[in-house]
């Protein structure tokens, strides 16, 4: 199954007798590879990508209820939109060749992630091509969108919670600074991990409004989740049994430690997108980029126990999130009044004279600070 994985393990005597080489066998060397190779995968189908975009004519000019942020935006019209195939072939090619797949966690991501593209690939579709031709609808109502992310995300919990029923921290809730996880019912998971994956999804779809700005903030989130999981089940050393989840105090979950190079393929997937997504993007990401990689975020949440501190790591998208939610109550509260000039939030500060590469880098700056306050954390509990 595992493809790279199994012919180093049939050359293991030529490695280990004649050079002593044993990182093959170490997920952090997989990992770092999977960076690598995905990166280098997006960079050379990103131009076949765009190319076959183009010609399908499956471009977009983001239109929003505000005349000025449309004159600001007038220069993306019919920019090549479901860029984010780049960022799925890469990731799920990069994972098979590298990671282990008879381990539970990765079969369930690379599901996860095929399935909530497919879904997002289904929206920006029927929007950019049926719909865009003929005005007869825009892209999947909400109610049909809304089922497909709660159907995949019943699924994935539900063989999540078989997993965990005998890994003891895994059915606990975990409080940042609270060395002990609380009980948790098997009803209540289930319910934590369809809202955690569902809302996570639409936060980074909400993020994805200037060129770079989702795909470098989802950048350092995917480098924090690939940590969280090597340290959830990976030994300190090769001649120590000690792990680090028992030294920083973090849930034990064997096997998770697999999922860091899942993680590192979504970082090296999103580090070449960005080559064809900054300023003035070639490509965007779409809902087929966007829904998976927020779902990934949630689902690496959940398998490391840090339903929490994903809060802080993704705080950016937490931001974005909550910019619009405080913007439609503040509107129906004030009788059409508005807390920001738009929302998304990064909408409001281009509005007040920032430009988009200020607005994007001033953002990723930030989402590095909340990835470093995230990671400081760890030992604190």
């Amino acid at each position: 199954n595992e493809m790279i994985y199994h012919l180093l393990w049939y050359l293991r005597d030529v490695f280990t007798h004649r050079l002593g080489f044993y990182a093959y066998q170490n997920v952090l060397f997989r990992s770092v590879l999977a960076i690598l190779t995905s990166l280098l995968i997006a960079l050379l189908i990103g131009p076949k990508i765009i190319r076959w975009l183009m010609r399908k004519k499956i471009g977009d000019r983001p239109e929003f209820h505000h005349a000025t942020l449309n004159e600001l935006t007038k220069e993306k019209a019919n920019t090549p939109t479901m860029g984010g195939l780049i960022i799925i072939l890469s990731t799920v090619s990069t994972t098979l060749l590298w990671a282990k797949l008879n381990n539970p966690f990765v079969q369930k991501a690379i599901i996860l992630l095929l399935w909530f593209g497919a879904l997002g690939g289904a929206d920006d579709w029927l929007k950019l091509t049926i719909g865009a031709r003929h005005r007869t609808r825009n892209g999947l109502r909400p109610w049909e969108k809304l089922i497909f992310q709660i159907g995949g995300a019943v699924l994935i919990a539900s063989f999540l919670y078989a997993d965990f029923v005998y890994i003891p921290d895994g059915i606990r809730f975990w409080l940042p600074f609270y060395k002990q996880g609380l009980p948790l019912a098997n009803w209540m998971f289930i319910l934590i991990a369809i809202f955690y994956i569902s809302a996570t999804s639409n936060a980074v779809n909400l993020a994805d409004g200037m060129d770079g700005l989702a795909a470098g903030c989802v950048g350092m989130v995917a480098l924090v989740l690939a940590l969280l999981c090597y340290v959830a089940s990976e030994t300190m050393g090769r001649t120590t049994p000690v792990t680090w989840a028992s030294y920083l105090l973090l849930p034990a979950i064997p096997q998770a430690g697999e999922l860091s190079i899942f993680y590192s393929a979504v970082l090296g997937a999103v580090l070449g997108f960005l080559w064809y997504n900054c300023h003035p993007a070639q490509t965007f990401m779409g809902d087929v980029g966007s829904l998976p990689l927020g779902a990934a975020m949630g689902y690496g949440a959940l398998v490391t126990r840090n339903e929490i501190l994903l809060l802080i790591i993704g705080g950016v998208f937490v931001i974005e999130l909550l910019s619009v939610v405080l913007q439609v109550a503040y509107f129906k509260y004030t009788g059409g009044k508005r807390l920001f000039r738009c929302a998304p939030i990064h909408h409001h500060f281009h509005l007040i004279g920032w430009s988009e590469p200020q607005v994007v880098v001033r953002f990723w700056l930030l989402a590095a600070a909340f990835a470093a306050l995230a990671l400081a954390t760890l030992k604190i509990r």
